[in-house]
């Protein structure tokens, strides 16, 4: 960090020099413009690139036992280029590993391959990308798998069940990318401006879509159970009782999400104002259970857990709800 003291010229104007190692490093010549930003908390970012286009950024990956981590891990950095090298042969292994992770990324294609490397890029346009179509799309698909988990369980839908869990994928690859657009905008002021999406904006997006996913992944572990029961029945009183609870659970997940989208407070607080009556239909749900043999009866006290866990995952993200100051 380095200092730097405020002058002023005689008509008023405040300025301050700029380092010269990073105005050389920047291309900063006399007439150059430069593009200024003040950020929510008073920083005022200068930015020499404003409206130039960057170049890819590319990086170079061995095989490792940690191979698929790896390659993930660099999309979600935001690399445009991954390429994988190994000294010798790829394996068979290792190029199947590398070809799974890849579909599982949004935007990342092969685009070049041979017996020692295989080339990945993004082909994605992180300006035309926008966080919260990206967030919608990821919460729409885990609303589905919410409601179709307890169809499938109350109804004894197998099939529904399988679909409720392959649907799960999705959801990763959305978030995924929705936390490589994220990083990308933190790390360039110039494309965060032009999406309206400041810092802040950028980590309460990245903690709703962690709860969206989450949801989804409890959506997923329902219908794992319904796998599991198979042929039983279950009786209408307690048919009843988990639907009600479902259903006020799920209309607290819909409602936390769109008060985050739509920055409602009065959404986001009823939210928090309905965790009596969850506790209750729990409560009486679990009671009607308890007559069940105990192994059945522990599975299904499960299912009520991962229901109440999305409750929580929906209080996280109604919490998250603020109105813009800025």
């Amino acid at each position: 960090m380095e200092f730097r003291r405020i002058q002023m010229t005689r008509s008023g104007t405040f300025f301050v020099t700029l380092p010269k190692e990073w105005a050389i490093r920047n291309g900063i010549a006399r007439g150059t413009i430069v593009a200024s930003m003040e950020t929510p908390d008073g920083k005022l970012i200068i930015d020499p690139k404003y409206n130039v286009e960057s170049a890819p950024r590319s990086t170079v990956i061995k095989p490792g036992p940690h191979l698929g981590r790896e390659i993930i891990s660099k999309y979600l950095l935001g690399y445009d280029i991954i390429a994988v090298e190994a000294k010798g042969r790829i394996t068979p292994e290792e190029r199947d590993i590398i070809k799974k992770t890849a579909a599982r990324l949004i935007g990342l294609e092969i685009i070049e391959e041979d017996y020692s490397k295989i080339v990945m890029q993004c082909l994605l346009e992180p300006s035309a990308l926008s966080p919260e179509k990206i967030l919608r799309r990821e919460h729409l698909i885990a609303s589905g798998m919410c409601r179709d988990s307890i169809t499938a369980l109350l109804e004894g839908d197998i099939h529904l069940a399988r679909n409720v869990i392959a649907r799960d994928n999705e959801v990763d690859r959305l978030y995924f990318l929705l936390v490589r657009v994220l990083r990308t905008l933190v790390q360039n002021p110039s494309l965060s401006e032009k999406l309206n999406m400041h810092p802040i904006d950028c980590l309460d997006y990245r903690l709703a879509a962690s709860s969206v996913e989450a949801v989804a992944d409890q959506s997923s572990q329902i219908s794992e159970y319904t796998i599991k029961f198979r042929d039983l029945k279950i009786s209408e009183n307690l048919s009843k009782a988990l639907h009600e609870l479902y259903k006020a659970i799920y209309d607290c997940y819909n409602d936390a999400v769109t008060a985050f989208l739509s920055r409602n407070i009065i959404i986001a607080e009823s939210v928090r104002e309905r965790e009596a009556n969850v506790k209750e239909l729990s409560r009486r749900t679990e009671s009607i259970i308890r007559a069940l043999p105990i192994e059945r009866a522990q599975d299904l006290v499960a299912v009520i857990s991962l229901l109440n866990r999305i409750y929580d995952h929906s209080v996280d993200i109604s919490d998250l709800t603020a109105p813009r100051e800025f």
